[in-house]
């Protein structure tokens, strides 16, 4: 890419992603997860989590047919026979 031409958000996000990956271990995105894990609790209540359960269920709802939600209904069925 030439000095002069603009590097799109997406393709900057992807290289530094990548760059993070390289110089990181598992070990590091799990500390990071927990920190905002724990940054995003203290930030908000209940009804936040409401509401962003209830959009992600109506997302893949929308993305997904019956076939989807049949298949996985049978894979949790299994697991629990199989545990107990």
């Amino acid at each position: 890419m030439a000095n002069d031409e603009k590097m799109s958000r997406q393709e900057a996000g992807r290289k530094g992603g990548e760059a993070t990956s390289k110089n990181h271990d598992k070990e590091f995105f799990r500390e990071i997860g927990q920190k905002g894990g724990k940054a995003t609790s203290n930030n908000h209540n209940k009804d936040f989590y409401q509401e962003i359960g209830q959009k992600g269920g109506e997302a893949t709802s929308d993305s997904h047919g019956k076939s989807f939600y049949k298949e996985i209904g049978e894979k949790g069925g299994k697991a629990r026979k199989d545990n107990n």
